[in-house]
């Protein structure tokens, strides 16, 4: 059965509204939602954010890890990360051995995945999706940035340090020749969406779990770059 899925805008002002936003993850997750693993994009401002309010879960013992997938989505250098050599020591309950080794860069043949392009960012988004769907753990929760997990994963907004709680859809069946045919799209078409996430009433008619987000929800690739 795949796990569901707390996704986490990161803070930005860090302290009061990280404070917060613990104290709120701390009344919602324990008993009901025990997660079993922690992903961050390996910014510094994710990381952070996940240091800062998911504390008590790395003290009780679940996992932290880094994650290149769930990076923001421009190339512009606000949304491109630190060498991980650099990031590493100030964050030393993150387990930094699973980043992609292409990190930080977006704009080599390599780093294709994390171009600032339709097809490139809805493909990373379906690819975190398809290795989140195949994880053994029940629930997860992944501290991300805003633009990539309303434009390519969710489709729901995220104010400031919000956090919104999801289940999976059944993957939709994509035909052996349809799936042929991504590797030729154009860096303006999307490839078949096959992952989407479902979100739960409280959070989704809830202005998100902290009550700070629009409700309103957006189809997934109507605004990503073109």
């Amino acid at each position: 059965m795949p796990p569901t899925v707390v996704l986490i805008r990161h803070a930005q002002a860090l302290h009061n509204i990280c404070k917060e936003l613990r104290e709120k993850l701390r009344t919602t997750l324990p008993g009901r939602l025990d997660a079993q693993l922690v992903l961050v994009s390996p910014m510094t401002r994710t990381l952070q954010t996940a240091t800062a309010s998911l504390d008590w879960l790395l003290a009780s013992g679940v996992p932290i890890q880094a994650h290149a997938g769930w990076q923001e989505t421009t190339d512009n250098p606000c949304d491109t990360g630190l060498p991980i050599d650099e990031v590493n020591p100030k964050f030393p309950g993150v387990d930094f051995s699973h980043v992609d080794p292409v990190w930080p860069e977006k704009k080599t043949p390599e780093a294709q995945l994390y171009a600032f392009t339709r097809r490139d960012l809805a493909t990373r988004a379906q690819k975190v999706l398809a290795e989140l769907y195949q994880r053994p753990e029940k629930v997860i929760v992944v501290v991300s940035h805003s633009a990539f997990l309303r434009k390519a994963v969710s489709g729901s907004m995220y104010a400031n340090a919000d956090f919104r709680i999801f289940s999976f859809e059944d993957p939709v069946e994509v035909p052996a020749s349809e799936a042929a045919k991504t590797a030729e799209l154009s860096k303006d078409e999307l490839p078949p969406l096959a992952y989407r996430l479902r979100e739960w009433d409280e959070t989704r008619h809830g202005h998100g779990g902290m009550g700070w987000s629009p409700d309103e929800v957006h189809r997934i690739g109507d605004d990503l770059a073109i």
